[in-house]
């Protein structure tokens, strides 16, 4: 596999996350995020019940992908430290409703600490989620995750764009379908994709081009049945997620003059009903550096949440709840069809 540079490594101006706002918000749209918050009866997005804490641990990557909304590859070198991940095990100690820690990167296998973090997390009874690119299973300090992930019972949310070779490739970069696959397969191995609630293995989908993704329901018994036919492999459930206009995404839209129509698209199809069920509703971020941010989005744009101490160190679960959520025209990304967040579609 090879890697491409990171926009932070080659200087680019869109690795500055204001440069990134500047250029969205210089688009000409038809209305704002707001506007259509207010049309579907939502004055300002709050906080519904908070269930899960999402943990970037870190920047770094084994691969760099061209739909990537973090940056992240094997160029970065931003890793979420001991002391900070001791903060948000403090941070979930004081907060019984955050059930879910939902652990994602770069690779956050790669953070040196994540072992230890699942065991401390499992140890107080909660359910863990990684966020798994499937080639890191492959590499040769990381192919027993598998049997770890079990012995766990870790959920595995495992990105894959495509079950044909050639979406993949163009996507994630030469060789990384086959290797997938391979890592797949061993995770099945070990039990997961079998239906079992403690083995769960989840496939995330982007979509390879400038337009949203097709019905979940449809996508899922479609990858099923494909990746079994061809591979011999199983899932347990598909994810679709909308490519954010952010970062190494918001590039290639603009590289490929497709960013003005992707917007007036995403704007077109806003969705009432998904703008009901946001991530950012049930859901705290954290940043590698222990910043709290409402979504992993708003998190790669350098909008933190609207609190007064917005720091995992100072982690106060009622003002959270009480929060306004921070939007703006990425927003729109969401909201569109039916609905894109960590879990999916949202209606």
């Amino acid at each position: 596999m090879k890697s491409l540079p990171t926009l932070f490594a080659k200087r680019d101006p869109l690795a500055r996350a204001a440069e990134q706002r500047t250029i969205l918000r210089s688009l000409p749209l038809a209305h704002e995020f707001e506007d259509a918050l207010r049309g579907a009866g939502l004055a300002s997005l709050r906080p519904t019940r908070m269930e899960i804490f999402q943990v970037n641990v870190g920047k770094v990557c084994n691969q760099t992908c061209r739909h990537c909304h973090v940056d992240a590859g094997p160029d970065r070198r931003e890793v979420m430290s001991r002391s900070t991940l001791e903060l948000c095990l403090a941070a979930v100690d004081r907060s019984p409703s955050l059930t879910t820690v939902d652990i994602t990167g770069g690779a956050p296998e790669l953070n040196p600490d994540f072992r230890w973090f699942v065991r401390e997390l499992r140890l107080r009874g909660r359910h863990v989620i990684d966020r798994c690119n499937l080639t890191i299973l492959e590499t040769p300090s990381h192919r027993d995750l598998p049997e770890f992930f079990a012995e766990h019972q870790v959920e595995v949310v495992c990105s894959l764009p495509h079950y044909a070779k050639l979406n993949t490739d163009a996507q994630r970069g030469d060789g990384v379908f086959d290797t997938s696959i391979r890592a797949l397969r061993r995770l099945n191995e070990v039990g997961y994709g079998s239906g079992r609630a403690e083995q769960r293995l989840v496939l995330v989908t982007n979509p390879v081009g400038a337009f949203l993704p097709g019905a979940q329901s449809s996508l899922e018994r479609e990858w099923k049945r494909e990746l079994e036919r061809r591979f011999g492999a199983r899932f347990d459930a598909l994810f679709t997620i909308t490519n954010m206009p952010i970062s190494r995404y918001l590039e290639w839209l603009r590289e490929s003059g497709n960013l003005e129509s992707y917007m007036a698209k995403l704007v077109a199809s806003f969705n009432p009903r998904a703008a009901e069920g946001l991530m950012c509703r049930n859901t705290i971020s954290i940043g590698w550096d222990g910043a709290i941010y409402d979504c992993d989005f708003n998190q790669m744009l350098d909008m933190k949440a609207q609190i007064a101490l917005p720091h995992v160190r100072d982690f106060d679960f009622e003002a959270l709840a009480l929060r306004t959520i921070v939007t703006d025209r990425h927003c729109f990304g969401c909201t569109a069809g039916a609905g894109s967040s960590c879990g999916g579609a949202t209606t």
